[in-house]
């Protein structure tokens, strides 16, 4: 059954996620005297039975309709249509599922006039002709909080699918192109495919899913599908012939199909690969020939975590610390086995402390940093390692100071890569016709910045 005119507008309105109308009324929680006070929860399962949380569909916030995970529109659709309610940028839910099942719960405790907004339909028909609709967007503020922990909830389970991806050994794929199989870590199979057959779907460190990623791609080859055009073709020999012909041996950029195989979609609330590096790009000049003639490298400081002195190398940073402050950095690492992230993590959190004039081991606060140093330092508590559940939380993945070059020096394992080293095999070099940078650059879905640099800028 087809929604009426005015429902459609509604729709509208909730898609585009824009200002609400001058009939929209007040938003409910700033008339009412239960707002937020302490940190939201989400639904908890009741002992001995089995709810909405272990089931597979979503239900309807107001009645027991159930819709597959997959058939979210007709959800939202059956909430326009049956209860006069819309959801706005319903895109900017990381957990749509959680979503619904928190304001299920809530709706239950007070009056939807309470948290949404009331849009009057028809306001200059008569009484009886007149229609209300209700908006639930994150103008209200427990809407707004809910919205950001799931998001920052997901990017925790992505960044620790990601190294757990990264730390996998017993990774095991087959080519798509030449049918050998691989064995060890999914970067090896990656590798092969980029140097071997010229399909590079991005560094593996950009990848999370990665097995899921493969079967998608595979899928759409056993289809006989361009992954590029994704045009059908008759045989597998018209389609290999094809994409060999045409360059098709990449994914298509505007298929959004894969962009939940990629950390960096993950990073921003609401933005995707191609906000974030618009927006990273924006500032740079639009130039297809540029001179660098005049280009000149200068040394890159790495700054210490509890005075301002400032080294060439990350390798006289870590003695400093060590000898002056007696820190050691390399040590701590080792014996806790702090992975990437972590590392981030104690250095963000130790820097926060810091500068905000506090001190980790007594938690005593100084007027100055000049103050704070003197007593950290004459007190031995730089040497204290804080507890880990004081800076292991999602806050600190975000760098204190965006130019904190320390971060960048990071690493998984205990020492670079040498030139004996024989991992250094692994990663192929991959020649490109400058010709087709500034296009590629334009177009290309591969061109992504890594994750740490997104956790480190």
């Amino acid at each position: 059954m087809a929604a009426p005119e005015s429902r459609g507008d509604v729709a509208g309105l909730g898609e585009r996620g824009g200002g609400l109308p001058s009939r929209v009324g007040d938003v409910g929680c700033e008339d009412s005297k239960d707002c937020i006070l302490e940190p939201l929860s989400l639904p908890e399962s009741p002992g001995g039975t089995t709810t909405l949380e272990d089931s597979p569909s979503v239900p309807c916030i107001f009645c027991e309709e159930h819709f597959p995970v997959a058939e979210q529109d007709k959800l939202l659709k059956h909430m326009i249509i049956e209860h006069k309610t819309v959801i706005a940028d319903v895109k900017l839910v990381a957990d749509f599922r959680r979503y619904i099942l928190y304001w299920r719960k809530r709706f239950t405790e007070q009056p939807i006039t309470d948290f949404c907004s009331v849009i009057r339909i028809n306001s200059t028909a008569p009484a009886e002709e007149q229609d209300n609709y209700f908006l639930l967007c994150d103008v209200l503020p427990e809407d707004r909080i809910l919205r950001e922990e799931l998001q920052k909830q997901r990017l925790k389970e992505i960044l620790e699918q990601q190294q757990q991806e990264r730390d996998d050994t017993n990774f095991h794929g087959v080519c798509m192109f030449c049918s050998e199989e691989f064995l060890g870590n999914r970067s090896v199979l990656l590798n092969h495919m980029a140097r071997e057959h010229a399909f590079n779907i991005g560094l593996p460190d950009n990848i999370v899913n990665c097995s899921e990623f493969l079967h998608t791609l595979q899928k759409k080859l056993d289809n006989l599908q361009c992954l590029y055009c994704e045009k059908t073709f008759r045989d597998k020999n018209t389609l290999k012939d094809h994409m060999k012909k045409k360059q098709h041996r990449r994914i298509n950029p505007k298929n959004r199909e894969y962009d939940q195989f990629y950390v960096i979609n993950y990073l921003e609330l609401g933005k995707s690969w191609e906000e974030v590096q618009l927006e990273d790009d924006q500032e740079l000049p639009d130039h297809q020939e540029e001179d660098w003639s005049d280009w000149k490298e200068y040394p890159v400081s790495a700054v210490c975590l509890f005075c301002e002195l400032q080294e060439e190398t990350v390798d006289k940073l870590y003695k400093h610390m060590k000898e002056t402050h007696e820190f050691d950095l390399l040590k701590i690492k080792s014996e806790l086995e702090l992975s990437f992230y972590q590392q981030v993590k104690l250095v963000n959190f130790i820097r926060r402390q810091v500068h905000q004039g506090s001190c980790y081991g007594c938690h005593m606060r100084f007027k100055s940093k000049a103050d704070l140093r003197t007593h950290m330092d004459e007190a031995k508590h730089t040497s204290l390692l804080p507890e880990r559940k004081t800076w292991d939380q999602l806050q600190y993945y975000f760098p204190t100071y965006e130019n904190d070059t320390l971060l960048c020096t990071l690493s998984d394992s205990e020492g670079d890569l040498t030139a004996e080293d024989p991992r250094e095999d692994d990663i192929p070099v991959i020649g490109e016709d400058t010709a087709k940078l500034h296009a590629l650059r334009q177009s290309s879905i591969l061109n992504r910045l890594l994750p740490r640099e997104r956790l480190t800028h």
